[in-house]
């Protein structure tokens, strides 16, 4: 700190937790490309940005204490149960393996034990055949994952590797429940919440196209039988019909032209689903990705957008009642509030020159929303 007489007109050092942060106001002389600010940075042991450069206010943290060990056996272990629940959800879209089926609440735990027999039984041995779902739909959900870490590092977050969710393929078609990063330090302020939140989304869903690509050039059309939407997926001998959004309708009218049903391909369901969890994940609710980036560039008034948003969700429940069902997930993760948490430091905005990162997110989930998910 010897450096700030020279560098800053005026600082403010604070501590929250185990962080510590510097507020300072950058001399008039260093607030453009300065060989003295950058040797600075460049030195400074943790994460700098600027809160607003016109004016140059600079924002410094750094960790006083060491951050608390990984638990590195309890993320590898899910990560592995969540790769078999996907391999097994694959196989099942592939034809290949059946999942035992049991009436009411106490069948699914007798499919669960059956499921888990059947593993140990050799199973996993045909679970592999569904690779061509699992690798590709566990590779966006990763590359999702690692892009909130890697910009909550980024700030000096003290966060979590992944902690994934299996979910035995007996209830859910793609083996997962997510994954999700746990913050062990503060987040800030609505800058570094913003970024965090964005992360995700935008990551996963440049290689959620890549694979829809891949999908759908593997895919093939289908002679047309009445009721049936433009793409599906059988499941188990099930047939499951898919709503559109605009990238899948966009993409799959121009990789497959034609005027009747695509039958989705494995990595082409894994496209889908990758594309339509973003779209979800973007919903301006609470503790979703897209309440983060919502109360980080609009603050407080986040919350009205919150509402019109579940007020729209329930109008679409009249097409498709999962809608329902996804509110409530909404609220459970919130908490039961649909406003978003403060921040430590709520009243500090994001940069201008962070803009592009909410129309991103605008843009992305305008091309990945599916009004009408699965239809009957």
């Amino acid at each position: 700190m010897d450096q700030f007489p020279s560098l800053f007109a005026a600082w403010r050092t604070i501590r929250y937790g185990t962080r510590e942060v510097v507020d300072a106001l950058v001399l008039p002389d260093h607030r453009q490309p300065s060989a003295d600010l950058t040797g600075f940075l460049r030195a400074w042991p943790g994460a700098h940005y600027w809160a607003d450069r016109d004016h140059g206010r600079l924002v410094l943290v750094r960790a006083l204490e060491k951050d608390a060990p990984v638990g590195w056996l309890k993320h590898v272990l899910l990560f592995l149960a969540t790769l078999i629940c996907s391999l097994a959800a694959g196989a099942a879209l592939a034809g290949v393996w059946y999942p035992i089926s049991y009436p009411g609440l106490t069948g699914f735990f007798q499919e669960t034990i059956e499921f888990g027999r059947g593993l140990l039984a050799g199973d996993w041995r045909t679970f592999l055949m569904g690779w061509a779902f699992a690798v590709p739909s566990l590779g966006i959900l990763l590359i999702h994952e690692l892009g909130h870490y890697w910009a909550a590092r980024r700030y000096a977050i003290d966060a979590t590797p992944p902690y994934f969710i299996p979910v035995p393929p007996t209830l859910s078609p793609i083996g997962s429940f997510g994954a999700f990063i746990r913050a062990r330090s503060p987040v800030l302020d609505r800058q570094q919440l913003a970024d965090v939140g964005a992360a995700g989304p935008l990551a996963g869903f440049v290689v959620a196209v890549g694979v829809l690509i891949w999908g759908y050039l593997t895919s093939e059309r289908v002679p047309w039988e009445p009721g049936l939407t433009r793409s599906y997926v059988i499941f188990a001998g099930q047939v499951f019909q898919l709503g559109d959004s605009l990238l899948t309708h966009w993409l799959r009218e121009w990789l497959l032209p034609g005027n009747t049903a695509v039958h989705l391909s494995l990595p082409a369901f894994a496209g889908w689903v990758g594309c339509f969890l973003t779209g979800l994940n973007l919903l301006p609710l609470s503790q979703l990705d897209g309440g983060h980036v919502a109360y980080g560039f609009l603050g407080r008034r986040q919350r009205g957008l919150a509402m019109i948003t579940v007020v729209a969700l329930l109008y679409l429940t009249q097409y498709s009642w999962n809608w329902v069902v996804w509110v409530v997930m909404a609220l459970l993760i919130g908490g039961g509030r649909l406003e978003h948490p403060p921040v430590v430091i709520p009243d500090r905005p994001v940069a201008r020159s962070r803009a592009w990162v909410g129309l991103a997110c605008i843009a992305v989930f305008i091309a990945t929303f599916v009004p009408i998910p699965f239809r009957q």
